[in-house]
């Protein structure tokens, strides 16, 4: 099947938007120093991605939408690692207290976000996002972050599956090459998510100021 074709059989079959919430919450996935220091084995050219985030970020602050960050961050000896860890060498940068698991430039929590520590791709998995997401009255998420074929997708499944409308911003997500940034963009657009542009999130939350 020529990528012509391929691209009108999933507009038939998966052609769907579920638009946004009403409710939202904004979560910013992993944009951690590693992804930005050169020499690094995680460094991407990522830059823009991050600049994408930081106006949305400022976006959703004016709206009243919350903000929430993840990071990843293991145990000193990576006692709670598991799998992902072992099988993930590059995890490393992310042992407790390494300069390379600290937010990048720019991206510093303000004191009214909340900070999700995770060890696992998804930001649900293992911690307390979907309950916390619930409790706020959230129906809906917008995601963006590092990276874009890791714990970006991670999480776009996971908040589809707890049952939250999800939009992903194509320009505010990275990855360190354009292919599996563009084939998981394009994955989860057709099966979990909307895949949006910053402009069309920009506005939208414009709407609920």
């Amino acid at each position: 099947m020529d990528s012509d074709d391929l691209l009108a059989n999933y507009q038939r079959a998966y052609g769907t938007r579920v638009g946004f919430g009403t409710k939202p919450a904004l979560i910013l996935i992993d944009f951690c120093q590693a992804y930005f220091e050169p020499g690094n084995v995680l460094h991407a050219d990522v830059e823009d991605a991050l600049a994408s985030a930081l106006r949305v970020r400022a976006a959703a602050r004016a709206a009243g939408v919350p903000v929430i960050l993840t990071n990843v961050v293991y145990h000193p000896q990576a006692l709670d690692g598991g799998r992902f860890y072992e099988k993930a060498a590059p995890l490393k940068n992310f042992l407790k207290g390494s300069p390379m698991g600290a937010f990048a430039t720019g991206l510093e929590p303000f004191e009214d976000e909340l900070v999700v520590s995770k060890q696992y791709p998804s930001a649900f998995f293992g911690t307390s996002l979907a309950s916390t997401l619930t409790a706020m009255g959230r129906d809906s998420v917008i995601l963006t972050g590092l990276t874009t074929s890791g714990c970006v997708r991670a999480t776009c499944v996971d908040a589809m599956s707890h049952g939250f409308r999800t939009a992903v911003v194509a320009e505010a997500c990275g990855d360190r090459h354009a292919a599996p940034h563009e084939a998981n963009l394009f994955d989860m657009n057709a099966k979990y998510a909307d895949v949006v542009s910053e402009a069309e999130v920009v506005a939208f939350l414009k709407g609920l100021g």
